[in-house]
């Protein structure tokens, strides 16, 4: 009877151990599939950096960028799911597999290159200097003693961390989680001037234009916008880079930039 027992046991246990690694393997298979088999594409993004990314007045996410990759899903006939994350930890995001891609005005840069693959640059971007209006700072000297704000993690922080000089010269760098957050201490002055991308500056100033000015003053050197890729998932890169090749060469994405900046300043090579 023991021995009847212990086979028994022996036999259920082989079916649950057997039931558990064919769940596994389904996991892992169904998770492989949602970058590189046709699945859904999931987008980090910072979903309050206008007009790249941001909610609307319904909440709904919105922007330049999400209109590219939702027509890219389409023409991929794929899902695509929009998901903020906190833009200073994109890199550990992307790495980790919680999204696919990082679609949101990403600078291409020489460090974030270590860390991730990227498409080719779609438009170029500089870091320039927003002031309040009828501001005194007409000059990077006129920053000396002065307290400056910038994004978390962005370019305009990266560039300031580098030109030592500049950064000596100020009274303080005040990082924000994002540049909404930096204009209305701007707005409120709490903060002298702002380091930020053009694109976004120029539209949140162009929504309060008796409120700011940009002044034409570049920090650090002029950078393209590229879509970022985990560096084992080539294969969503070149799907993607595929479509936007297309949607170049038949003119939408010059239309979606129309809708947004009044004229087509995507790169053309």
């Amino acid at each position: 009877m023991k021995k009847i027992v212990l086979a028994c046991l022996s036999v259920m246990l082989a079916a649950v151990f057997l039931a558990g690694c064919g769940q596994d393997q389904n996991q892992a298979a169904s998770s492989s599939s949602s970058s590189d088999k046709g699945g859904k594409i999931v987008v980090g993004l910072d979903d309050n950096y206008p007009p790249m990314g941001f909610r609307d007045e319904n909440n709904e996410i919105t922007g330049f960028d999400v209109d590219l990759a939702k027509e890219a899903a389409k023409r991929l006939n794929r899902e695509v799911e929009f998901k903020p994350i906190d833009w200073s930890s994109k890199e550990a995001e992307l790495k980790s597999g919680r999204v696919d891609v990082l679609w949101n005005g990403l600078d291409i840069t020489e460090d974030r290159k270590k860390n991730m693959l990227f498409s080719d640059p779609y438009m170029d971007n500089r870091q320039i200097l927003f002031v309040t209006k009828g501001s005194s700072i007409n000059t990077l000297a006129d920053l000396q003693g002065k307290t400056v704000g910038t994004q978390s993690g962005s370019t305009g922080e990266e560039n300031l961390n580098k030109d030592q000089a500049l950064k000596d010269s100020l009274k303080e760098v005040k990082a924000y989680p994002d540049y909404i957050a930096a204009f209305m201490d701007l707005e409120n002055g709490r903060i002298d001037a702002i380091v930020g991308d053009e694109i976004t500056g120029r539209y949140y100033m162009n929504k309060h234009p008796d409120k700011f000015e940009a002044r034409d003053i570049v920090i650090g050197d002029v950078t393209s916008f590229g879509i970022g890729f985990a560096m084992d998932n080539k294969s969503l890169r070149d799907e993607v880079q595929k479509v936007l090749d297309e949607m170049k060469k038949d003119g939408t994405m010059a239309q979606i930039s129309e809708k947004w900046f009044g004229k087509d300043i995507t790169k053309k090579d």
